[in-house]
């Protein structure tokens, strides 16, 4: 079984501190490694290094092979210039329709937090375990979910299909991107609906059929590139043709077609958080709701359901702060309501061309 870890977003929900030099999975947001270089803790006690694929931006290429010497230098797959999710996926998925078309391999995401780490390998080889019998299947990995979150995807899956390994497996229903408050209430309260971390399984040779169906001016260009792989053309090939990929998304491109008859789902409680934003950084970190959060140094007085992290060596104190979020860096301090994070990528775009882009 092979990984894939995509660690090429900018993340700008956890600006000031991701930046487009310096994204969120290189930084040390929580103890003393990067979520990246924590993701790949996580894998190593059951994958086989040569088995583990990294996607990212070339852009990146010293700090990937700095903060992960252990992986082989031909297993980083660096993207000349970004074009989303879609083609991301698109590309790993003709590299390792190649190299072993049959074989599972597992997607996953390199700013995630997983708490409960032997359970999570637990369900990786299970994922394996089942694309082993039934190479044309996309599984999917759900987490319980611990509140009605409106940033989070949903999974909703049907009946048991059957108990394997002490888990049970389900049939694949419908997925739903970031709904409203009152409908994610319903998720929450609904025996039928698990957060989605946007981890899955299946075969690289299944998934690049898809492609091959519902994208195929797409296809033929990965098929291009596909044949060079392995060879001294391949990175030469890489830049001349992926720039004019389609920028889209991949759940747009592929996964909101998969029907139910092709997707299985896998539920359990894996302590994950995507800690992509402050809102969920706070979520994960905090023991109970209304705990602060707090890094640096900081001092908080009469606070709740706060984060406060400081980056500087200049103190911070706050007074009376209710569901606030406030980071400060060398350059930049951010102070909002925790339920404005949606609201931080959009002022962070609205820099471009301006004199403050070099804070982006």
């Amino acid at each position: 079984m092979k990984v894939v870890v995509f660690a090429g977003g900018v993340g700008t929900r956890l600006w000031p501190l991701s930046r487009k030099n310096t994204p969120k999975q290189f930084g040390k947001i929580i103890g003393d490694k990067s979520t990246l270089q924590l993701t790949i803790d996580r894998l190593l006690p059951i994958f086989d290094r040569s088995d583990i694929f990294i996607s990212s931006g070339a852009i990146y290429k010293d700090i990937l092979l700095s903060q992960l010497p252990q992986i082989p230098k031909e297993n980083f797959i660096l993207e000349p210039e970004m074009r989303d999710v879609g083609a991301a996926v698109g590309l790993m998925t003709a590299i390792l329709a190649k190299i072993a078309p049959n074989e599972p391999f597992i997607i996953l995401w390199s700013d995630h937090l997983v708490k409960n780490e032997e359970l999570f390998r637990d369900v990786l080889k299970l994922v394996g375990g089942i694309l082993e019998k039934e190479n044309n299947k996309v599984v999917f990995i759900g987490q319980s979910s611990r509140f009605a979150s409106q940033n989070l995807g949903w999974i909703e899956y049907g009946k048991k299909i059957k108990d394997l390994d002490g888990f049970s497996v389900y049939e694949f229903k419908s997925f739903h991107y970031r709904p409203d408050l009152r409908t994610a209430s319903k998720f929450h309260a609904s025996p039928r609906h698990l957060w989605n971390p946007g981890y899955f399984g299946t075969t690289a040779g299944f998934l690049f059929s898809l492609y091959k169906k519902y994208s195929p001016e797409m296809y033929d260009k990965l098929l291009e590139i596909q044949k060079t792989w392995g060879t001294s053309d391949f990175y030469k090939t890489l830049e001349k043709i992926y720039p004019g990929l389609e920028k889209v998304s991949f759940d747009n491109l592929i996964i909101e077609k998969i029907k139910e008859s092709q997707g299985f789902v896998v539920g359990a409680d894996l302590g994950w958080s995507d800690v992509g934003a402050w809102e969920s950084l706070k979520e994960a970190l905090a023991s109970d709701h209304e705990e602060n959060v707090t890094r640096g140094k900081v001092l908080v007085e009469d606070c709740k359901d706060s984060l406060v992290f400081n980056y500087t060596d200049q103190m911070v104190v706050g007074i009376d702060l209710e569901q606030v979020l406030v980071i400060n860096t060398d350059d930049v301090i951010l102070v909002c309501p925790k339920n404005s994070v949606p609201k931080i990528k959009k002022l962070v775009n609205s820099l471009t061309g301006t004199r403050y882009e070099h804070l982006t």
